[in-house]
């Protein structure tokens, strides 16, 4: 198994007020409905008032190395990540469970 976690900060200027912030999150949500092979799906605001803390994370969870390079490259995935790079940086990680 596999936890694929994303973790995004907004880039200065942006933050929850903004329509293409709210736009990216609906579609994060939308993911685990759209894209085949996730196992698991949960995605979330942080709730803490850090500066070292993200804005909003997405954990996934895939059967496998393939199915994760399936995620990565299907449509509906690309665009979603395509929303959140026009409004923030990421950092990602993928662990074996």
């Amino acid at each position: 198994m596999i936890r694929h976690i994303v973790l995004f900060k907004f880039k200065p200027g942006f933050g929850w007020q903004d329509p293409a912030a709210l736009a990216a999150e609906r579609s994060s949500r939308l993911v685990g409905e759209r894209v085949p092979g996730l196992l698991h799906w949960q995605v979330g605001r942080n709730t803490t008032d850090r500066p070292i803390a993200y804005d909003f994370a997405a954990i996934g969870l895939l059967p496998d190395q393939d199915t994760l390079r399936g995620y990565q490259d299907h449509p509906f995935h690309q665009e979603s990540a395509a929303l959140w790079r026009a409004i923030s940086t990421w950092v990602v990680a993928d662990i074996e469970e």
